[in-house]
């Protein structure tokens, strides 16, 4: 993935100027915030989701090492519809938008790797879109599985159950099998 290959570029230098320490189920943003951040997890577990109806459905899910940021809200500056929050005790890194743009623009291979990165979020969002058209539970959780080891040893069971659309003892007799 490219964000391993920006990561440590954005590390050193020293573009993440504030760092959250989050409780468990601390919000890092709510609907209706304009949110232009981009946070990196040095710690910790966070979802995003979006609540359906009087339900939450998780659609993304970030742990240590990960970027995450609410897309509307960073490309558009209009407010958010989704919320960030932590799922475990968290540690992340800040950097704004105005800061990254800043520094990517000052290198065309900086701006190439973030042009990448983008790419790379764009097709993990439709395969994600498309592992949820998969009728089979089992089916979806294996395609994950293989494709996200880590999110397994990561994230709480019934965060993984909602991201993946089905219920917790679903999942659980999917990992016993």
């Amino acid at each position: 993935m490219k964000s391993q290959q920006l990561l440590p570029i954005l590390l050193k230098a020293d573009l993440f100027t504030k760092t959250l320490n989050l409780k468990k189920l601390d919000f890092l943003t709510k609907p209706g915030n304009i949110d232009t951040n981009i946070y990196f997890v040095k710690q910790g577990s966070l979802r995003i989701y979006v609540p359906v109806g009087v339900e939450e459905q998780i659609i993304r899910l970030a742990y240590k090492d990960n970027l995450i940021a609410v897309l509307d809200s960073f490309f558009t500056e209009t407010p958010t519809d989704f919320y960030i929050q932590a799922i475990k005790k968290s540690e992340v890194f800040v950097i704004k938008k105005t800061d990254l743009l800043s520094f990517l623009n000052t290198n065309i291979d900086y701006m190439q790797l973030w042009t990448k990165m983008l790419e790379d979020m764009v097709l993990q969002q439709l395969t994600r879109e498309k592992d949820l058209l998969i009728p089979s539970p089992k089916d979806r959780y294996e395609m994950v599985l293989k494709r996200s080891p880590q999110l397994f040893q990561e994230i709480p069971n019934k965060y993984i159950a909602n991201y993946l659309r089905m219920t917790p003892e679903t999942l659980s007799r999917l990992k016993k099998s």
